[in-house]
């Protein structure tokens, strides 16, 4: 058992008696996921788009997290039919080098995305408790504590806190979206694509933060790890039933996730662009201008407390990533403690060095900045999961229908390309 993904974990949820029983029993590992696809970077590029072009974006949003839900159902199916995490099977199946550049990106995807979260949470202190941005960042650092007393109880006490601040995220949009009072009419007309996107590189700019903030590279390798706590079967039946609850879940917690962050881009809509407030690209001026556009104090409470709750849970998903990731490339195990401090000091220092530069202003172009790392780094992960799940070799009876292939691969192409046009437009202003 040394060399099994997230230690004491694996295999550690009792997978027994009826199926409806059995299917509680796979519910968990969706919501850890999904916090990923909520966490403050996708509040920064939501915001920023909404606040910009209003609800054109919004089918991104849409598109993106279909993708998702597609991609981490395939992510859950190499895992439960062959016993083995992404990273894992990275390293048992690829030529060394290729397997530590991938290494290599992956944790850069993770530093990326503790970025966000320490920034975030950082902000949610500020707003909620008056903490100084500075102080709250490196604050940030012992939510190390947090993690280690959740994991002792158990890998399912680590779900149920996700779960719980979920609701706590969802209660608080609710109110939101109540005080905003969005047309109907443009909510519709957001979900219809716009030819905008690929005239305007500025909304190809934060398409791509939106694509990298849903189908968040460190969350295929989170979930092939996060399904192996569950025990299951040696048999081809039984893994099948698995693999398809472990679908179910994940697309529960997804579309819930979709509704959230579509709910975050249509409050920046109708709460800045309709009334003229096109350049909200800071967390801090959307709590400052919420309350007064909205006629509430309780929205800008509201907004500071569903941030704050998603820096925290974010916190404990980037973690369990970060380890699986480690592991599984490099057999390098570290205390969880070590682990999660390393992680959240590399990304502390940058998070420091652009407040001093450029002071609180510049934090939001840094968390959009983080999402289109993101975007840059996941095909690194998709590809792999792509042609592993595809593989007779690797999966056998299981491996994925040609259907599910051939779409997983054209949405891998179509994020290639947008990184690729997004290049081009840097280099040459066009």
């Amino acid at each position: 058992m040394s060399d099994v993904s997230l230690g004491e974990s694996f295999r550690s949820v009792a997978v027994r008696g009826a199926p409806a029983r059995r299917f509680l029993a796979f519910l968990g590992p969706g919501y850890l996921v999904a916090t990923g696809y909520m966490d403050p970077g996708n509040w920064a590029t939501s915001l920023a788009g909404g606040s910009k072009f209003g609800t054109a974006l919004l089918f991104v949003v849409v598109v993106s997290s279909l993708m998702a839900i597609l991609l981490q159902s395939l992510t859950a199916r190499l895992a439960l039919a062959t016993g083995r995490d992404l990273a894992q099977l990275c390293r048992d199946h690829l030529p060394r080098p290729v397997a530590w550049l991938l290494w290599v990106i992956a944790e850069c995807a993770i530093i990326a995305t503790d970025l966000a979260e320490v920034i975030g949470t950082a902000i949610g202190l500020q707003l909620l408790f008056g903490i100084p941005l500075l102080f709250g960042v490196i604050l940030t650092a012992l939510d190390v504590f947090l993690i280690l007393a959740l994991q002792r109880l158990g890998f399912r006490a680590v779900e149920a806190f996700v779960g719980a601040l979920l609701i706590v995220i969802a209660v608080a949009f609710v109110g939101q979206l109540a005080l905003a009072q969005p047309a109907i009419a443009d909510v519709l007309r957001g979900v219809v694509p716009t030819p905008e996107l690929f005239r305007n590189s500025e909304m190809l700019y934060i398409a791509l933060g939106i694509i990298g903030a849903t189908v968040m590279p460190h969350n295929l390798y989170l979930h092939s790890g996060a399904v192996l706590t569950r025990q299951v079967g040696p048999t081809i039946e039984e893994k099948r039933e698995a693999i398809r609850f472990a679908t179910w879940d994940s697309t529960i917690a997804l579309s819930f996730a979709l509704l959230i962050n579509g709910s975050l881009l249509v409050l920046a809509a109708s709460a800045f662009n309709a009334r003229g407030h096109t350049d909200v690209g800071e967390l801090q001026d959307a709590h400052r201008l919420i309350a007064p556009l909205l006629g509430a104090a309780a929205a800008a409470h509201l907004f500071a407390l569903a941030l704050l709750a998603c820096g925290l849970n974010s916190t404990v998903t980037a973690t369990l990533a970060g380890q699986i990731v480690m592991e599984g490339f490099v057999k390098l195990r570290l205390p969880p403690a070590a682990r999660r401090l390393f992680t959240r000091l590399v990304a502390i220092v940058p998070a420091i060095a652009v407040i001093f530069a450029a002071g609180e202003k510049a934090t939001g172009e840094l968390l959009v900045l983080s999402q289109v790392v993101l975007s840059f780094a996941l095909p690194f992960a998709i590809v792999p999961l792509v042609w592993m799940s595809a593989s007779p070799r690797i999966m056998g009876a299981l491996r994925a229908p040609r259907w599910v292939t051939a779409v997983a691969a054209v949405i891998a192409a179509i994020i290639i390309a947008l990184n690729l046009k997004l290049l081009f437009s840097a280099a040459t202003g066009a």
